[in-house]
């Protein structure tokens, strides 16, 4: 059966602008693109103790059998949430399929009709539409720019019962951060409840004086002054998942009103067992998050121009076919780095996307970087 033509139409316009996207094989070149920050994606370890940890609980099961609320909630879920509000220092947690479901989830379900929401304009996909689901009115403010969005709080702050102010700890283009403290005295001075999504910081950021990894909102020990924090697991904890963390009436709500929660069969036990084991792995993985941090200043040492301490490094390369031909250039040479497109990124704005990890090496790091110097003359 034939794709309706308006369909077909938004295709070959995407075929023209050089921006398709398809479906690709997994790359074994040198990987500066996953997610996989600390390598908990490829731990034997974890794989091993996770297996090990199911056959002593006599675990068989393949999946939930249903959602959390009628046969899906397995011990397993108890336990890992407990280890992981604890770990978080946070009241509770509640753990979702996907980083995007618990986005959609929160934003659909917790701000109401006659609340606001005040978003970096920056804020993942999975932000923004939950935010479009949601019964509240929404604005964006200037990415980071704390001033832009004082003047939305100071607009708004007698005609809404609550304001929601929302924004990413680590930003997954560019890899950097807002001011996390004055964020945070700033919502505290207007009476806003602050949601951050720590998707990019856990596993790379933390308190220095634990085990680290924790996020950057912990690290800044601003834990206590956020409404609520997404932790997905997909890319520091190399699994699949996420949690909202908040307070035990928080967790109530939302096991009552999101539906994304309420509606889908709940994760395996074998999902969140080996969440349970990673998040007891990165307790003890200082030495990998001390490499990931070396690493990206050794980055910004070569490159010159980046002062960001995530493992997200941005090269902008204006224009899709470009910035393709760039990152193809450099798979040639054995470096999986993938080109971020438009409409992804704005136009003009198109770049490669360097992922650091805690098994690059300096000299894989180095190499990379001097073939892309190398490409930039040419072209």
């Amino acid at each position: 059966m034939k794709l309706p033509k308006t369909l077909q139409d938004k295709l070959e316009v995407r075929k023209a602008n050089n921006a398709l996207r398809t479906l690709k094989e997994q790359s074994q070149l040198i990987d500066f693109a996953t997610n996989d920050y600390l390598g908990f994606s490829r731990s034997k370890t974890i794989f091993e103790k996770t297996h090990q940890l199911l056959l002593d609980r006599e675990i068989t099961s393949n999946g939930a059998t249903g959602s959390r609320l009628l046969s899906g909630n397995h011990d397993l879920y108890i336990e890992t949430e407990a280890y992981i509000s604890k770990f978080h220092q946070s009241e509770n947690a509640l753990i979702f399929n996907s980083g995007y479901d618990a986005n959609v989830g929160f934003f659909s379900a917790v701000p109401q009709r006659n609340d606001v929401i005040l978003y970096d304009e920056l804020s993942h996909a999975s932000i923004r539409d939950g935010i479009q689901m949601s019964l509240a009115k929404a604005y964006k403010f200037k990415h980071n720019d704390l001033e832009d969005l004082e003047k939305l709080l100071q607009r708004f702050q007698n005609e809404f019962i609550e304001i929601y102010v929302v924004t990413e700890s680590v930003f997954s283009m560019d890899g950097d951060s807002p001011n996390m403290k004055k964020l945070a005295q700033i919502s505290e001075n207007y009476k806003a409840l602050l949601v951050v999504d720590e998707a990019h910081a856990l596993g790379v950021f933390g308190n220095p004086e634990t085990s680290g990894g924790e996020g950057l909102v912990q690290g800044l020990q601003l834990h206590d002054k956020v409404f609520a924090r997404i932790m997905t697991f997909g890319k520091g904890l190399g699994c699949h998942g996420a949690a909202i963390l908040g307070s035990n009436d928080l967790k109530t709500y939302l096991v009552n009103f999101s539906r994304s929660l309420i509606y889908t069969t709940a994760l395996p036990p074998h999902a969140i067992a080996t969440i349970l084991v990673a998040y007891q792995e990165l307790a003890k993985s200082q030495k990998a998050i001390e490499i990931v941090k070396e690493n990206s200043k050794y980055f910004n040492k070569v490159i010159g121009n980046s002062n960001f301490e995530s493992s997200i490094k941005s090269i902008v390369i204006s224009g899709n076919e470009n910035v393709k031909f760039a990152s193809n250039f450099l798979i040639e040479k054995g470096f999986d780095v993938k080109p971020i497109l438009s409409p992804t990124v704005p136009e003009g704005q198109e770049r490669l996307r360097f992922c650091l990890h805690s098994y690059n090496s300096k000299e894989e790091i180095k190499t990379a970087l001097e073939f892309l110097k190398e490409i930039i003359k040419e072209k």
